[in-house]
């Protein structure tokens, strides 16, 4: 028999009765010939009892000023998944469903040590084929796994793999089980061409390629982590997103061979930016580039998510959530960096005790260069994708003329193979994404 994956989102297993939803969904999978396997996400979303960020909350709101250790703030996050796979896999044996609950561990997935954010190293899912053949149903924790490297406990360290990491945890198993699809289920229909709250009638997408709503998620819509779309997209495992409450047919993703599905895919927007903008005029290319250098790497390596990148002859300049900037200020700013006999040294906004300090110190071996970063806040991003219209000459252009039309500013700009984006001013979003969906026709993809 077929295997399928189900993945149930929080809002999907939040309530008994949307528990039933759930757990009927997985009766009709049984009853069409498959054998599923389930990963859930915890229970409810923020505010709720078991929800990851109340969880979280539980650890800070003890001391604001101490942040816990990521090894522990990973094993009570984990926590929610726990609860959700043990809760949900009692209901499927209430309805008469044998079914076994596993952590993320106990399933096989093994990942890096990267607490809060770790990725999948390996994958063995002994302990869910054997659940499979013994006529169980596996219950899975998302979001979560086991470091087993040579410094670790001996049962293993619990890992967790960031936002989204649910999803991620669906794609992985639907590949190490050969399962012949993979549905994510959600509060909503699909894979819609803009955020229904912004458009509230903007139409579900019948079919988008895994390239496309990978490129979607990366730029703010939520539907689906990109990450497990481009898992999926290895494997060619065809990936389903559906509304748990809904007999719609939901989005197929689907490889990018079938061809071109439509001119334009969808407009998303991301959160809250603030951009920033070093000034490199007058300094020689080999100390440019090592500059450049030295604070994108070191921006990698602590997880920062980077946006609206833009590097000229002049310049460097990136956006960050305004939730990520203080973890930008205290790495970049008063940072010094040797080069060759120069000593240069980062000044991120105005002026602060950290820069004068730094520099006071470092100028009894030699005066530092100051490299400033303009910031500005307030901001937010748009974006257009589409492979088949963001290759056509002129589209630049016309995005904006839009804008300038509605008098809205564009701050930077920047694009991809699949997408075109603007930096705009926070408070035009939904201006700008209604009518950038009206303008470029996306009320009439299917």
């Amino acid at each position: 028999m077929p295997i399928k994956v189900m993945k149930f989102g929080g809002t999907s297993v939040a309530t008994p009765e949307m528990r039933e939803t759930a757990a009927y969904r997985v009766i009709s999978a049984k009853e069409q010939g498959y054998r599923p396997v389930v990963v859930v996400s915890a229970i409810g979303r923020k505010g709720a009892p078991y929800a990851t960020d109340t969880l979280i909350g539980l650890l800070r709101e003890i001391d604001p000023d101490v942040s816990p250790d990521p090894r522990e703030l990973d094993l009570i996050m984990a926590c929610g998944e726990i609860l959700s796979a043990v809760v949900f896999a009692h209901t499927l044996k209430t309805l008469g469903l044998p079914a076994r609950a596993f952590r993320g561990g106990q399933a096989g997935i093994l990942t890096d040590r990267a607490f809060g954010s770790a990725r999948i190293t390996g994958l063995d899912p002994v302990g869910i084929l054997s659940a499979l053949e013994e006529g169980a149903i596996p219950v899975v924790c998302g979001f979560q796994g086991v470091y087993l490297g040579p410094d670790a406990a001996p049962t293993g360290e619990l890992t967790t793999l960031g936002r989204g990491g649910s999803d991620t945890t669906a794609s992985a198993i639907g590949i190490a089980v050969r399962a012949e699809a993979i549905e994510i289920f959600t509060d909503v229909d699909g894979v819609k061409t803009a955020d229904p709250d912004y458009v509230p009638h903007a139409p579900t997408l019948s079919r988008v390629s895994y390239e496309e709503v990978a490129e979607m998620a990366h730029l703010g819509a939520k539907v689906v982590h990109p990450r497990a779309a481009e898992i999926a997209m290895r494997a060619g495992v065809p990936l389903w997103i559906k509304r748990t409450d809904s007999d719609d047919r939901g989005t197929e993703v689907v490889s990018n061979t079938t061809g071109a599905l439509r001119n334009m895919t969808g407009v998303t927007h991301t959160g809250k930016l603030i951009y920033l903008q070093f000034n490199l005029s007058g300094l020689t290319d080999a100390a440019r580039s090592s500059i450049q250098g030295e604070f994108f790497t070191l921006l990698g390596e602590n997880g920062i998510n980077l946006f609206m990148v833009n590097v000229s002859p002049e310049s460097a300049g990136f956006a960050v959530s305004r939730e990520q900037f203080p973890e930008v200020r205290d790495l970049l700013n008063g940072l010094v960096i040797p080069i060759d006999e120069e000593l240069f040294i980062l000044q991120v906004g105005p002026e602060s005790v950290e820069v004068t300090s730094q520099a006071r110190l470092m100028a009894r071996l030699k005066a530092p260069t100051r490299i400033k970063a303009e910031l500005t806040e307030g901001c937010t991003m748009m974006s257009l994708i589409g492979r088949p219209a963001i290759g056509s000459p002129g589209l630049f252009a016309n995005l904006l003329q839009v804008l300038a039309d509605e008098k809205i500013p564009v701050l930077q700009t920047s694009d991809s193979e699949l997408s075109v984006s603007v930096l705009i001013p926070e408070s035009e979003i939904r201006r700008a994404v209604l009518v950038a969906h009206q303008r470029f026709g996306l009320g009439e993809a299917n």
